[in-house]
């Protein structure tokens, strides 16, 4: 259950947009947030930017916020799909190429501890949305029974953390991205029966 947010004045609203809007632009160029720059290219005061994030942390999950927001509600769509292969194979799809379109998302999914409650909350219906979507599967024999929940995070990001690695073009990661995930849902399926 979410709590809710209380409401913030007009103005207090719009500073809260210019903050993260700043911070989406440094994170989507790899600077590093520091709260002092943000203020400062935000042109705002640095107590207005503590006063909505207290550390850098809490501003780097608000950026993420809305990719997990849309992969919670993809993996939910998902979980309508009659087909529980294809509806796994499209999560975690979905799942890689956040990860490597939102920079905001890797170090966010890879935090052990989360500096908001809307994070804790986002992150806890993902992995819900992805052990259903997984246990769908094996249920219907899609995927080798062996295979656990826990092991879907570190297969994303490990696939994540080795394009980024490769490198290239935007196109080629995205290229490289398909390839290994495409090879690791091969090797989710059961093995073929021994004659």
């Amino acid at each position: 259950m979410t709590t809710p947010t209380p409401q913030l004045r007009k103005d207090a609203a719009r500073n809260r947009e210019r903050i993260v809007a700043v911070a989406r632009d440094l994170v989507d160029q790899g600077t590093a947030l520091q709260l002092n720059d943000v203020a400062r290219r935000a042109g705002v005061g640095v107590a207005t930017v503590y006063r909505h994030f207290a550390t850098p942390e809490a501003l780097l999950e608000a950026v993420a916020t809305p990719c997990l927001e849309g992969l919670v509600a993809h993996g939910e769509q998902a979980l309508t799909d009659t087909d529980p292969w294809r509806a796994l194979a499209a999560f975690l799809s979905r799942v890689v190429e956040a990860q490597l379109t939102d920079a905001a998302l890797p170090p966010v999914a890879a935090a052990a501890e989360d500096a908001l409650p809307r994070t804790t909350q986002l992150k806890t219906s993902l992995e819900r949305v992805g052990t259903a979507l997984l246990e769908r599967a094996r249920d219907a024999g899609a995927v080798r029974p062996d295979l656990a929940a826990a092991d879907l995070v570190p297969l994303m990001c490990g696939i994540a953390h080795a394009v980024t690695v490769r490198g290239g073009t935007s196109g080629d990661r995205t290229d490289t991205a398909r390839r290994y995930l495409a090879t690791l849902l091969e090797g989710m399926r059961p093995a073929p029966p021994r004659t």
